[in-house]
């Protein structure tokens, strides 16, 4: 089995009464995950408002607050699984709430001990 991030993107300007009608669907869905063995790990964030931005430059450290970039969307989660394959982790995040209207980016997770030792 393989892991596979599932990164979540949604569109700005969503209510909180928007978020809150779907909570439901959340929390079976990941249900769903954990009922198959396929849950990992996963978060929801909050919103591009509370992010601080830190880079190093020449030692030089500089911290910014709020997104890099103004963006139609924003990270708003992320769920890792293990899936059999990629088609497996796409199937699992086409079931994602949030994909009807928003953005699901799927990655397999490096496995940084195996990279290390090919």
């Amino acid at each position: 089995m393989a892991r596979y991030m599932m990164l979540l993107f949604v569109p700005e300007g969503r209510s909180r009464e928007e978020a809150a009608a779907e909570r439901p669907q959340w929390m079976a869905y990941t249900q769903e995950l954990h009922d198959a063995g396929a849950y990992v790990s996963g978060e929801a964030l909050q919103g591009n408002e509370t992010a601080t931005l830190l880079r190093v430059r020449d030692s030089e450290t500089t911290l910014t607050d709020g997104p890099f970039a103004e963006a139609k969307e924003y990270l708003a989660g992320f769920y890792v699984v293990e899936a059999a394959d990629l088609d497996a982790a796409l199937a699992w995040a086409a079931k994602v709430p949030n994909a009807s209207y928003g953005t699901v980016e799927v990655r397999p997770v490096l496995d940084v001990a195996a990279a290390a030792t090919a």
